[in-house]
């Protein structure tokens, strides 16, 4: 679903985000990217979003080669990712329901179609009693989890988070995390940046570590040498 094959990235300045690069996420996959501040966590999702192109190599998500995209192909493959911000990035001039819906209004979707399906997401983050109020009125979580609605109203196939409770108490932390997991048991898959560690030692996802822009662990490559499963 998402291949990273042999990719660099290189910014303008001259400093070298990523150097040879290469995994893949499966379909409905949760995979942890991890490692220190400046280690490319976030540059591999801006990758997967196209936000950036690769200086070398190439990064393919469902179909799509970031070699030869055009312009409407990438309009269209962002339609299909969720993505999720630390900072929550809300509209504090309207409310849970009219960010969300914003997300569904700048794809030109008809109006009789916005609302149940902002409804629907709003109740499957625990949020619908909140429809009505502005990002000022809730707390950090519930802010968190209308951004995690707005990133579900188009039923993306995959949801990045980058750094998603970096901004949060334990406890919000904790039911952020279990909504990603209940999400991902839906069939979504979910590629989460997270310096929480302690978070990432007791969850049984597959765990990718960054150092530098190289990996330096894959759990899950690990996991298919150990059973013998190199092919």
């Amino acid at each position: 679903m998402i291949k990273f094959a042999g990719v660099f990235k290189v910014f303008p300045n001259g400093s070298l985000a990523l150097r040879d690069i290469s995994f893949h996420i499966a379909k409905g996959e949760f995979v942890f990217l991890t490692g220190h501040s400046g280690a490319g966590k976030s540059t591999v999702l801006r990758l997967i979003d196209v936000e950036y192109l690769p200086t070398q190599g190439s990064v393919r998500i469902s179909g799509y080669n970031s070699a030869t995209l055009n312009r409407g192909e990438i309009s269209r493959l962002r339609r299909r990712l969720g993505i999720v911000f630390q900072d929550f990035r809300l509209l504090e001039d309207r409310t849970a329901e009219e960010n969300v819906a914003f997300a569904l209004e700048v794809t030109g979707a008809k109006q009789s179609v916005i609302g149940p399906k902002v409804m629907r997401v709003l109740a499957q983050v625990g949020l619908t009693a909140k429809a009505h109020q502005y990002p000022g009125q809730l707390s950090g979580g519930e802010q968190q989890r209308v951004g995690i609605a707005r990133a579900l109203v188009n039923d993306p196939f995959v949801l990045l988070a980058d750094e998603p409770t970096g901004n949060l108490d334990e406890r919000a932390t904790r039911g952020i995390f279990r909504l990603l997991r209940d999400i991902n048991a839906n069939g979504t898959a979910v590629a989460m940046a997270t310096h929480n560690l302690e978070l990432v030692r007791h969850a049984n996802f597959r765990t990718i570590e960054l150092q530098e822009g190289a990996i330096v662990f894959d759990s899950g490559v690990d996991q298919q040498i150990a059973r013998g499963d190199t092919a």
